[in-house]
């Protein structure tokens, strides 16, 4: 009897998905049967595969609660890749602030929290809970920043204040994939608020192979060792003014994986699931 995968996706009429075909593919090749299916559809009986990896479930956003409660459900109840507790830590990017890493300097406001921060020449204010850029902002009005992090607060929220970095457009942010703890490939990405994002993953699905700097390795693979039991993982860099590597933040819930853009990556993710089995 083989094995069987669910590749876990959400409700995409517009077929913004543009790799579980590719995924699904490379999984028959190492013997696994793999089937798309939607977190939320309460028909699928997950107890029936013998793991399920999360992928693209890229509608979470306004429903993490009920996300994570799926995730821990299923858990009990088949594997899952990646596991529960990496999902609800890394859904929330308040986990910038226990890394021993270097970030993008960040200041936060909570909810019942003063909205104060320094004076930056640009900035950029987006919820600690989000993707694709949703709620986010970039402006040079001072106000306007202050007010959209007092929005976030007013609402529950955790709020992020930046500076806005001009490396993102002219080096670009790099993103660097790795498949059972091993580097596969990495891409130079667009960066998300030069374009506006109109839908899940825009901006994030288009960018050229990078060879990253050794430094940016280096980085890449400090982050990652505090996450040892993940299958897939994006760790998105940006260089500072000082010309250093700093985490944008490390992608373990549903990043987009660019694929198509290096050969064999899809490959590189089906031999870390067979192994992973």
């Amino acid at each position: 009897m083989g094995v069987s995968v669910a590749y876990v996706t959400f409700a995409d009429p517009d077929g913004f998905d543009d790799e579980k075909e590719v995924v699904v593919t490379a999984w028959a090749e190492e013997g696994i049967a793999g089937e798309i299916v939607r977190w939320d559809d309460p028909e699928v009986d997950w107890a029936a595969f013998d793991a399920a990896v999360v992928r693209t479930p890229w509608d979470y956003v306004e429903r993490r609660a009920e996300f994570l409660a799926w995730a821990h459900r299923t858990e009990s109840v088949t594997r899952l890749l990646n596991p529960a507790a990496v999902l609800e830590r890394n859904t929330d990017k308040t986990y910038l602030r226990e890394l021993d890493a270097p970030i993008i300097p960040t200041y936060w406001v909570g909810a019942g929290e003063a909205v104060d921060f320094p004076v930056l020449d640009e900035y950029v204010v987006k919820p600690s809970i989000s993707a694709g850029a949703r709620d986010t902002i970039r402006t040079r009005d001072r106000e306007e920043a202050e007010a959209h992090a007092a929005r976030l607060a007013a609402g529950g929220r955790t709020a992020m204040i930046q500076p806005y970095l001009d490396m993102v457009e002219s080096e670009g942010e790099t993103s660097l994939l790795y498949f059972g703890g091993r580097f596969s490939h990495a891409v130079r990405r667009n960066a998300m608020l030069v374009e506006s994002a109109s839908r899940p993953g825009q901006g994030n699905d288009h960018g050229e192979l990078r060879v990253p700097e050794p430094d940016q390795f280096a980085l890449a693979e400090r982050v990652l060792g505090e996450f040892p039991e993940v299958l897939y993982a994006r760790v998105d860099l940006v260089r500072l003014a000082d010309g250093s590597p700093a985490l944008i933040e490390v992608e373990l819930t549903e990043p987009y994986l660019f694929l198509r853009y290096a050969p064999g990556a899809a490959a590189n993710l089906a031999r870390a699931l067979a192994e992973a089995l």
